[in-house]
């Protein structure tokens, strides 16, 4: 059995040694991907554009321009000079937010009475104009502390906090949206490597006719599997390593978690993938079409209902249900759990358990389609 599988491998890896091209887009297309996303998909916001109204133009209302102008999160672009041109600012996206300050600004602030500033946050885009607020609110927040702190200072009065409050981030101190996004990023590229290249692996057998060969040689379907599958595993592997290493190098991620951990569950994901691969060349019976269902079944899935950019629980129930189809959901939960919190197998364990039900079914599947696809012949 052992030398009947080693001679698919190397069967396989001779195949692959002749298409060097493949190989290239194989092993540079992953690391592309990474820098592409860690660069471009971003979700933090900063540098926000921000145009000022100041009616009062008074010391107080430039204390509160020159405390927003000195926060790394937005950028001062320019100042209005009547109320007319606010709807330029915000309908041309010169400005993704207008502060209004009103006549009375420092006014009723020095004379102990309450005013207030308007915020004109452009909503188009309903994530980015919630975080806008936010950190507006945050801002306002920081100049009341100081201003009351300096009117109780002048009444001689000391200021009291009864509360304060301490926030600690753990596993992402820097909230860096890219370090969220890497262990999705080596999901879903492992489950297109492993997939796609698995599934044209076997229909190409199908379409020269040597997959009848294979059949009636005294090959056992496993051996033939498992020789055929090995290489794609190794170089799904060789991948992650190699992800893992451009996601440190680039922008600074360190597993914190086991590394022996990460490499089994690893192989237990590329199992499950595989898996899926089969299943995908046992219904084919073309390049194109396997092509095609392999790139539908990990892509779409892997990216959209993973939990790789959309949070899951934020879903319908019946949305929810539907996630469970691709692997790569349970093992983003896995990765993330290693690799950000630095965890072991007790908070994942039953995110394995759901990759082994995958495994089973697709397996089965598989099977059973193709014993009915042979008899029928």
């Amino acid at each position: 059995m052992f030398k009947r599988t080693i001679a698919i491998v190397k069967k396989e890896v001779r195949q692959l040694r002749r298409d060097v091209r493949l190989l290239a887009v194989i092993f540079f297309f992953p690391v592309m991907l990474l820098i592409m996303f860690g660069y471009a998909v971003n979700f933090d916001v900063k540098n926000i554009k921000v145009a000022i109204y100041d009616q009062d133009k008074s010391e107080l209302s430039r204390d509160f321009i020159n405390s927003l102008n000195s926060s790394e999160y937005f950028n001062i672009i320019g100042f209005i000079n009547n109320y007319g041109d606010v709807n330029k600012y915000l309908d041309q996206k010169v400005a993704l937010c207008v502060v209004v300050i009103p006549q009375d600004f420092s006014k009723k602030i020095n004379s102990n009475q309450e005013t207030s500033i308007q915020y004109l946050i452009d909503g188009v885009d309903a994530n980015t104009g919630s975080i806008v607020q936010n950190y507006m609110f945050a801002a306002t927040g920081q100049f009341n502390q100081k201003v009351n702190s300096k009117i109780l200072a002048k009444n001689g009065l000391k200021e009291f906090t009864p509360l304060s409050i301490e926030t600690q981030f753990w596993f992402n101190p820097d909230l860096k949206t890219t370090r969220f996004l890497i262990p999705g990023l080596i999901a879903m590229i492992l489950i297109i490597t492993a997939v796609i290249t698995v599934a044209l692996s076997f229909v190409r057998e199908k379409e020269k006719g040597t997959m009848e060969q294979l059949n009636v040689s005294s090959l056992k379907t496993i051996e033939l599997i498992i020789g055929k599958t090995f290489p794609f595993v190794v170089i799904a592997l060789m991948n992650a390593g190699l992800i893992l290493l451009a996601g440190y190098i680039f922008f600074g991620v360190v597993v914190k978690g086991s590394y022996l951990l990460l490499l089994f569950t690893t192989l237990i994901f590329l199992t499950a993938s595989t898996s899926l691969g089969i299943f995908i060349s046992v219904v084919s019976d073309s390049q194109q079409v396997a092509f095609t269902a392999a790139t539908f079944v990990s892509l779409l899935p892997s990216l959209i209902l993973s939990g790789f950019v959309f949070p899951i629980d934020s879903m319908p129930w019946i949305i929810q249900l539907i996630t469970n189809i691709t692997p790569a959901k349970f093992f983003i939960n896995i990765l993330r759990a290693i690799i950000l919190r630095g965890v072991g197998i007790s908070a994942f364990w039953d995110q394995i358990i759901y990759l082994l039900i995958f495994i089973a079914i697709f397996v089965v599947l598989a099977s059973v389609i193709g014993k009915r696809k042979a008899e029928s012949v």
